[in-house]
């Protein structure tokens, strides 16, 4: 299975699935989907996936990212767009898939998102089943199971820089 076409088959997957049972935005104030004190702010984009936004929807903004693969794409938006056209990060976090095919808590969520702090045990278990079944999708791609090895280890990095 090519990336696009594993992309797609993820997203068909976690398609209506929420880490709760309603909105988890009205928690937290939809802080995953405002920009960070800079401004700024998005989620990267699985490879393959930047092709899916052709044409790219009203508030949506695609920039080039380097900073998981060389190539990469993070996608920015206003704050609000419709479930079905949000970025496959956006319908895992908070959780991440990982290159083994399983899924684990995304630990750049831990200091936005309450739900984090519980664990995959804490969140809907149909969604875990869902997001589970995704990961597995997309790490039977070789592309993209090289981009969920980079982007694991770009997260211990960015943690232990942030250590000091």
């Amino acid at each position: 299975m090519n990336a696009p076409d594993a992309v797609k088959a993820a997203r068909e997957i976690l398609a209506g699935k929420t880490p709760m049972k309603g909105d988890c935005g009205r928690i937290c104030g939809a802080v995953c989907c405002s920009p960070d004190e800079t401004g700024k702010g998005g989620m990267l984009l699985f490879p393959g996936e930047e092709g899916l936004y052709d044409p790219l929807p009203e508030g949506f903004c695609i920039l080039p990212d380097d900073s998981v693969i060389l190539g990469g794409y993070l996608l920015t938006c206003e704050g609000y767009c419709d479930r079905e056209l949000r970025p496959l990060s956006c319908m895992f976090f908070p959780l991440r898939p990982t290159f083994k095919g399983d899924v684990r808590i995304d630990r750049r969520g831990l200091s936005t998102c309450p739900l984090a702090e519980y664990g995959v045990n804490g969140l809907d278990s149909e969604y875990v089943k869902a997001a589970r079944e995704a990961a597995n999708v997309l790490a039977s791609c070789d592309e993209i199971k090289e981009y969920l090895r980079a982007l694991g280890a770009h997260i211990k990095r960015v943690q232990e820089a942030s250590r000091f």
